[in-house]
């Protein structure tokens, strides 16, 4: 707590994740598409990724997440009093995802809201709950990342179809008890760049007609190469200023959990940042996928379920996607 009594930061009181049990490797594109296992992985990292069954919902990937969350917490759903759910692939554009995980989960005493930031939505979430947290509005919050990728992606887009899963990680955010919490943080974005990343069709603009459809509007269409050039650009930058507002340097942290998008992206951001890939670089892109939002909150999990993420590291979550946004954190878990 701070000298006016209000708290200084959030921090990470449980963390959970979901997977579908549907996986699919590079192999399966072959007979759809024009690639190979070999291209995928040498351009790529990604040797499989997880699909949503049929009538697999978000808020279900969700509510499960948020589940393993508050357990790993000690908190009931009840003890919840926002709920963010960060994505871009909703159950429906009205309600909220949130409020169908609300009901899912017993989540009574909560006010939810989505909000879609695409990649960097766990980051610009993460940064809206601790200020919700410090300004005393809210003493738990959870925070969701969920992504069905899989039902907005052309299957005869071999750009883009090879690239992306479904999943679900969460977190559930309360007062830092002055030993660990979020300690310096970044936001931004450039929507001159909007059309890099995009689905085009479904919302008010472009709603959705028979003849849109077939043109295939309503999948994600990517510049990759413009992307590429702006990803690194933008997580190194995110990464320096998350760093600078926590008043630390690159030699502090013990690991960094990026966006997990591509590997020679992360590679090429190590290298930039004066960081070891190898040894601090958090990696589950090659069996995971890019899940988007979620692709944070669930390396998040596994690291946490696999020993690499400990009590009392200093830990750089950095993030770009689709808008253009961007964005880091630095916290002490």
């Amino acid at each position: 707590m701070t000298m006016s009594g209000l708290p200084k930061s959030a921090c990470i009181l449980g963390i959970g994740g979901a997977l579908p049990k549907r996986i699919l490797d590079n192999h399966y594109f072959e007979s759809i598409v024009d690639t190979t296992d070999e291209w995928i992985r040498e351009r790529t990292g990604i040797i499989q990724r997880h699909f949503a069954e049929d009538g697999q919902l978000n808020s279900d990937l969700s509510a499960e997440a948020g589940m393993n969350a508050l357990r790993d917490a000690g908190l009931e759903a009840e003890d919840i009093d926002v709920i963010i759910q960060a994505t871009c692939t909703p159950d429906r554009l009205i309600p909220s995802t949130a409020m169908a995980v609300q009901e899912k989960i017993g989540a009574v005493n909560a006010a939810g809201f989505d909000i879609n930031a695409a990649c960097s939505g766990f980051i610009y979430g993460l940064n809206l709950a601790n200020a919700l947290i410090v300004s005393q509005q809210a003493r738990h919050i959870l925070l969701i990342g969920t992504e069905l990728l899989s039902r907005v992606i052309d299957m005869t887009d071999r750009g883009t179809c090879v690239l992306f899963g479904d999943g679900s990680g969460a977190v559930v955010l309360g007062a830092s008890d002055g030993t660990r919490g979020i300690l310096g943080q970044y936001i931004r974005s450039d929507g001159s760049l909007k059309d890099l990343i995009t689905i085009p069709c479904g919302g008010t603009e472009l709603p959705p007609t028979p003849e849109r459809l077939a043109e295939h509007l309503h999948y994600v269409h990517m510049r990759g190469n413009e992307t590429y050039k702006h990803a690194v650009t933008r997580l190194v930058d995110s990464s320096r200023e998350a760093l600078a507002a926590a008043g630390l340097g690159a030699d502090d942290i013990d690991l960094v959990i990026p966006h997990q998008a591509n590997t020679r992206i992360l590679r090429s951001v190590a290298k930039r940042l004066g960081i070891n890939y190898d040894e601090k670089f958090f990696i589950n892109l090659p069996h995971i996928g890019n899940t988007s939002a979620a692709s944070i909150p669930i390396a998040l999990n596994e690291a946490r379920e696999t020993g690499r993420l400990q009590p009392g590291m200093t830990v750089l979550l950095v993030a770009f996607g689709g808008g253009l946004t961007w964005g880091g954190s630095v916290i002490r878990y």
